[in-house]
């Protein structure tokens, strides 16, 4: 069992494949017999599953972007205190399908709400907590939004260009951080990517 908690994220534009990967991780992880929780965002909780289904609502097409944001944060604050906190403390590895990177850029750099603002939020949500690995999942803006299909959600349906600015803001995280978030391209062989994001893990758990 691990000493402390390892948290990983999992980021990236609209059909990147976040989720497949996540889940792809969380496998494997649980197969070399380490104590692994997956969990989503928005989400992962009784009250973050109701307010993702109010985000992501088509419906719901006249949302103010700080109402967004706010609705965001909301949940993640549930998902910290009720799933993510408890695990860390106990010493799991936990995978999280979306974080705050996901604000930053869908809010922040697409919806133009000021960073700072965001971070300051982010600060109180969180309680200090922040991914020690983030994969972003790179993916080209039309061919992601392309893999999404046709049952588009809320967030889906969204201008071409809020999505390119989605894209360019995580990618302006990455340049940022580049210790934390590593770019792993979403196009071609899954198993490729698959495999890449298998040896950062286990670097960073000091099995390689």
């Amino acid at each position: 069992m691990l000493k402390q908690g390892l948290f990983i994220t999992f980021e990236g534009p609209e059909g990147s494949g976040k989720s497949t990967h996540s889940k792809l991780l969380y496998d494997y992880l649980r197969k070399k017999r380490f104590e692994v929780v997956h969990t989503r965002e928005p989400g992962g909780t009784v009250i973050g599953e109701k307010i993702r289904k109010v985000l992501l609502d088509p419906k719901n097409k006249d949302m103010d972007v700080v109402c967004e944001m706010l609705l965001y944060m909301s949940a993640r604050i549930q998902i910290v205190k009720r799933v993510i906190l408890p695990a860390l403390k106990k010493g799991k590895i936990v995978i999280c399908d979306r974080f705050t990177d996901a604000t930053l850029a869908y809010q922040g750099y697409a919806g133009g709400i000021d960073l700072k603002i965001i971070e300051d939020v982010a600060n109180l949500v969180t309680r200090g907590i922040a991914p020690d690995i983030t994969f972003l999942l790179d993916i080209d803006t039309k061919l992601g939004l392309l893999r999404s299909g046709r049952d588009k959600d809320r967030m889906e349906r969204k201008s071409l260009m809020y999505h390119n600015k989605v894209r360019k803001g995580y990618l302006s995280i990455a340049k940022r951080e580049p210790d934390r978030v590593k770019i792993i391209s979403a196009v071609g062989d899954i198993s490729e990517a698959r495999e890449k994001i298998r040896k950062i893990v286990l670097h960073k758990l000091g099995k390689v």
